[in-house]
C-alpha cells in the first residue's frame, strides 16, 4: 500500500522526499511533508494525509485530463476553421517496399491502400490477424495487382518485434518506407509483456526497437535523391506531454492521459534525434513526425465515458475521415518535394510546423535516446 506521507528520519533530520516510496505527491509538497513526526500533532496527521491525497489527485489525474480535453477542443476548432489538406497526385511507387504498423484499420489502412494503388509492396504489421487479413483481402479486391501482405507484429512484445524484423530480413527485401502508425490511447492501467507501461511500450518503445533493428535495411535501400523515410505518427497531444526519465512507466501515480501525452512527446523527440543522427552520419534516410489531426477512428474508444458518448455522436460530422487523416502521412512518405531541405521535422495538415520547446531540447533528446537503448539492452 502506498503511503501518501512518507518521511524518513536520520537523527531528526528528514531524508529527501524524492527517496521515499510515495506516489510522487511528496516530491511536490515538501513543506507539508518533510517534518519530523514528533513536531506533527496527531490531530494534523490525518488532515495532512487527506490534503496530500487531494493535491496528488488534482495534479496527477484531474490536471492531465482537463489539459488533454481542452487541447482536443482547441485542435478541433482550428481543424474546423482550416481548409483540410488534399493529397496531390503522387508518383508511382513501383519497386518500393513499405512497412506500415497498425495498417488493418483507420489511418493505417488508408495509408496501405493508397501505397498499394501506386504500386508499392506493402507489409502490414499488426496484432489482430483477422482484422489485418480482412484489410488485405479488401485492398486486393479493389486493386487486383496490389502487393499487400500481413505479418504478425505485437508492439507490446519486444520478442514479437524482433521476430517480425528477423522474418522480414530473411526475405532480403529493400525497405524504402517505414510508417510507425500503430498506437493506443487512454487504455486502462497495465503493462506490456516486458513490463513497460502500455502507452510508453506500444506507442514509443516498440516503435523505437522496430526502427532501430530496420535501420541497416533502410540505409541500404536509400540513395541520393531517393532517401528511405521513417514516418512517426504523433499527435498534438505531445504539446502537453512531459518526459520524466526517472518514471517513464508512470509508477508514482498513474494517469492514462499523462501517459498518452508522454508517449507522443517521446515519439517526437525520437524522430527528431534520429533524423539528426542520420544527417550526421551522411546516411540516405530521413525521419519525420506527423500529426494526422482529429480523425474518426477507434482510437477514442477508451475516452472518459461522457466524452466518448459525445465523440461518437459528433465524430462523423466534425472529425476528419481516415482518408483525410492519412493525407499528410502519405505526403511525408511519398512526396518528392520532401527531399533535401524539407526532410525531417514535424508535419500537420500538409505543412511543416513548429512544436513546443522541449521537442528541440538536445539534452532531453539525447537522454531519452540513451535511456531507451538501455531499456532495450541495445548498448
Amino acid at each position: 500500500m502506498l503511503n501518501y506521507i512518507c518521511v524518513g528520519y536520520e537523527k531528526e533530520r528528514p531524508v529527501p522526499i524524492e527517496t521515499c516510496p510515495v506516489d510522487g505527491s511528496g516530491t511536490f509538497y515538501p513543506e507539508l511533508l518533510a517534518l519530523p513526526q514528533h513536531r506533527l500533532s496527531p490531530l494534523l496527521t490525518v488532515p495532512l494525509r487527506i490534503l496530500t491525497q487531494m493535491l496528488s489527485t488534482i495534479r496527477y489525474h484531474l490536471l492531465p485530463l482537463l489539459q488533454l480535453y481542452l487541447l482536443g477542443l482547441k485542435v478541433l476548432l482550428v481543424q474546423l476553421l482550416s481548409r483540410s489538406f488534399r493529397l496531390p497526385v503522387m508518383p508511382r511507387q513501383d519497386g518500393k517496399v513499405a512497412i506500415v504498423t497498425g495498417g488493418g484499420r483507420g489511418i493505417g489502412y488508408e495509408v496501405v491502400r493508397h501505397m498499394a494503388r501506386l504500386g508499392a509492396h506493402v507489409v502490414i504489421g499488426g496484432r489482430d490477424e483477422q482484422e489485418c487479413l480482412a484489410a488485405v483481402r479488401k485492398i486486393r479486391e479493389e486493386y487486383k495487382e496490389a502487393k499487400v501482405e500481413f505479418k504478425k507484429l505485437d508492439l507490446a512484445s519486444l520478442q514479437s518485434v524482433r521476430q517480425f524484423v528477423q522474418s522480414f530480413k530473411e526475405r532480403d527485401l529493400p525497405l524504402n518506407i517505414l510508417v510507425n502508425n500503430a498506437g493506443v490511447m487512454l487504455v486502462p492501467e497495465g503493462c506490456t509483456e516486458d513490463g513497460f507501461e502500455q502507452h510508453f511500450g506500444v506507442n514509443y518503445l516498440g516503435h523505437f526497437l522496430l526502427t532501430w533493428l530496420l535501420l541497416d535495411t533502410l540505409k541500404d535501400s536509400g540513395k541520393c535523391g531517393h532517401f528511405s523515410r521513417v514516418i512517426n505518427v504523433s499527435s498534438s497531444a505531445h504539446c502537453i506531454g512531459k518526459i520524466r526519465l526517472n518514471d517513464l512507466n508512470n509508477c508514482y501515480c498513474y494517469s492514462a492521459h499523462a501517459a498518452y501525452c508522454q508517449s507522443k512527446l517521446a515519439l517526437l523527440l525520437f524522430s527528431s534525434h534520429l533524423h539528426q543522427e542520420l544527417q550526421r552520419g551522411g546516411f540516405p534516410v530521413s525521419s519525420c513526425a506527423v500529426d494526422p489531426g482529429m480523425v474518426d477512428t477507434e482510437l477514442y474508444r477508451h475516452l472518459w465515458t461522457p466524452f466518448r458518448l459525445a465523440q461518437s455522436a459528433i465524430a462523423r460530422l466534425l472529425f476528419k475521415a481516415p482518408a483525410e487523416g492519412a493525407a499528410t502521412v502519405l505526403y511525408a512518405a511519398l512526396s518528392p518535394a520532401l527531399e533535401g531541405d524539407l526532410e525531417g521535422g514535424y508535419w500537420a495538415n500538409g505543412c511543416r510546423e513548429m512544436t513546443t520547446p522541449p521537442t528541440f531540447d538536445p539534452k532531453l533528446q539525447l537522454s531519452l535516446w540513451e535511456t531507451s537503448l538501455q531499456l532495450l539492452e541495445l548498448q
